[in-house]
């Protein structure tokens, strides 16, 4: 591995373009470019969404000029180049939002960026032992690349696909200038019929040869040499893994860290093997029994006597990393960078399919026991030595700062669908129920977020949803106003989440506000004056995300999540499929009121409950 640590200007174009013509990306060189919203319609939209932001008529006045003032006046120009921007481009986001909140960011990808997924709590017997879960997961997960890299992955409905090259054999890598990039070892015309995968043990580097003569090695070969790596692991190693947890500056720090790490020739092979590796298994002490402890196991690791022991055994820059504990529960944590979370999601619901399905093929043994994984140790100087130990000291003060609440309804998608209502309109009036009880009578300081897929258009990835509404307000009022009737709350309730709709559908068409604003404000000329309308205190509140909201589903995920976005704020990760429950998990950091907020969406969720069993609705609906 090279220690000129400067982004290769053409790196997004190293993973091989998608198979043409196959089942996979049949559809990609039909999909709708993205669209550049019209400069009038984000105006009009704007305002709409600020008006509950607004602390007072007046604030709301004072913004609504300046945007009144931005559509006469620099606004059209702005729009004309980023017009002109995307008649240059395949995707006129892409690259911006690469780096802007991603590849640009620079703390922790740890909390601030990662995501995880819990898996199936495994029932009594099911796993004679946690190298059997992990051989399963690296059979299927190695079946699964095989068929995207052949285009034999059935399509997500006629959504764009081309993010799924960055879910195997690549990693992100941090950058000296201020700015991160992925590298890829997939090659064009690669069948998915070799490679390798790395697994870690007490901070230990492990490679397996997941491949022999054509054929992904049997579920026995995998737990055979998983086997190996437990029995042959007994102390610990040095946790070279905790630097990718650090500071993005520091981790690319020249001379230290990365460099200090990559100039032994040794280390840099063990690097190139991590970065190459279709994706890494992080097998782990820990023994999580619930969800709370499952999804902070899966999401920053656990501790051991301040020691950051999850963390010092894993590589976090990749993309896709399995973790399995010593009593079988597992789950992935994912880098977030250049794919969002539905992709691996959509992977991971896959091979548990398998791997619950009697006729899945666990395939034939193709080792023997002369067949072994191969340790890569790593050269550890004093400087990395050092390294490691700030590390552990920032992961630390990191992962103590965070605090993570879980809860689930008394009831789920079945009854709230009964109720003639949308199931995801649902889940978010409850938030916003419970956070204006929250605030108990605080002014709002800032907005709501709820990510909407736009990967109906060619590279499309997310546009926000402005969940906050002058209707979601009148609603939430109306709940703790006792002149107010059921009925009237319920009308009122059926007007906010109709509103929600219409948000929720014009943002999946690419017809936010956000992503064009952040376009409009990146063809700013270098030295230009901004528009007085880019610094408006309520524009800047509405996208403060005190709730950054998102929804996916599988049935096999007991445990979802991710870090809050704002000091102030929190995480609000949401599952609606299920028939008998909602699925909250609300992160944030240890000085704000989680274990309150867990409380006002368990009540409110009841009285929303209870509101349409008072005031029935027949009508059926999604």
């Amino acid at each position: 591995m090279s220690t000129k640590l400067a982004r290769p200007e053409n790196w997004k174009e190293q993973a091989p373009e998608a198979l043409p013509g196959s089942l996979t990306f049949a559809a990609q060189s039909s999909l709708p470019k993205l669209p550049v919203p019209k400069l009038e319609d984000t105006l009009t939209r704007l305002k709409e969404t600020l008006k509950p932001i607004a602390w007072s008529e007046d604030e709301f006045n004072a913004v609504s000029r300046k945007i009144d003032a931005f559509s006469v006046g620099q606004g059209p120009e702005l729009h004309r180049r980023l017009v002109e921007h995307d008649k240059g481009t395949k995707q006129w986001l892409e690259k911006w939002w690469d780096d802007g909140p991603y590849l640009g960011y620079r703390d922790s990808v740890v909390i601030n960026v990662s995501y995880y997924y819990g898996f199936d709590v495994p029932k009594p017997g099911k796993f004679s032992s946690p190298a059997e879960r992990a051989a399963g997961i690296a059979r299927s997960a190695m079946i699964f690349r095989q068929k995207l890299k052949q285009g034999l992955v059935q399509p997500d409905a006629s959504f764009c696909m081309d993010t799924y090259r960055w879910m195997f054999d690549c990693c992100r890598v941090p950058g000296i200038e201020g700015i991160d990039w992925s590298v890829t070892y997939s090659k064009p015309g690669d069948l998915g019929d070799s490679g390798h995968i790395i697994v870690i043990r007490k901070n230990r580097v492990w490679k397996i040869e997941a491949a022999r003569d054509g054929k992904i090695l049997s579920t026995a070969d995998f737990t055979r040499q998983l086997q190996y790596i437990y029995d042959n692991t007994v102390g610990e190693h040095p946790g070279v893994g905790v630097l990718t947890a650090s500071n993005r500056d520091v981790w690319a720090k020249p001379l230290q860290d990365l460099e200090e790490l990559s100039k032994s020739p040794n280390n840099a092979e063990v690097i190139k093997a991590i970065h190459s590796s279709a994706f890494i298994i992080s097998l782990e002490d820990a023994k999580p029994s619930d969800p709370v402890h499952h999804s902070r196991a899966l999401w920053h690791g656990d501790f051991v006597a301040g020691f950051p022991v999850g963390l010092r055994n894993r590589w976090v820059d990749k993309p896709v990393q399995f973790v399995v504990f010593d009593n079988a529960y597992a789950g992935l944590m994912g880098e977030h960078s250049v794919m969002d979370g539905t992709p691996t999601a959509r992977m991971c619901d896959e091979i548990l399919d398998w791997l619950e399905d009697p006729s899945f093929d666990h395939g034939a043994p193709l080792t023997t026991t002369k067949d072994v994984p191969v340790p890569l140790d790593w050269d550890v100087t004093l400087a990395t030595t050092e390294a490691i130990a700030k590390a552990d000291v920032a992961a630390r003060e990191l992962c103590e700062s965070q605090d993570l609440g879980f809860y689930l309804t008394s009831y789920g998608k079945d009854a709230i669908k009964k109720f003639g209502v949308s199931p995801d309109s649902w889940a978010q009036m409850i938030v916003q129920l419970a956070y204006r009880r929250l605030l108990n009578g605080q002014k709002r300081n800032g907005g709501t977020y709820e990510a909407a897929t736009t990967r109906r258009f060619f590279k499309g990835r997310t546009e926000a949803i402005r969940v906050v509404s002058e209707e979601s307000d009148a609603w939430v009022v109306s709940m703790d106003d006792p002149t107010v009737s059921p009925a009237q709350r319920k009308a009122l309730f059926d007007a906010a989440t109709k509103r929600h709709i219409t948000l929720a559908k014009a943002a999946g068409q690419g017809q936010g506000v956000d992503r064009h604003l952040f376009g409009l404000k990146k063809v700013l000329a270098e030295g230009e004056k901004a528009p007085e309308l880019f610094s408006d205190p309520v524009l800047a509140r509405s996208n403060h995300w005190v709730l950054s909201t998102s929804a996916i589903f599988s049935k096999h995920f007991p445990v979802y999540g991710w870090g809050e976005v704002v000091p102030d704020g929190f995480g609000v990760a949401y599952m609606t499929g299920f028939n008998d429950r909602l699925q909250y998990t609300i992160t944030s950091r240890r000085e704000m009121p989680n274990k309150q907020f867990i409380d006002e969406i368990a009540k409110a969720a009841d009285e929303l409950y209870q509101l349409h069993s008072e005031v029935p609705n027949p009508k059926s609906m999604l």
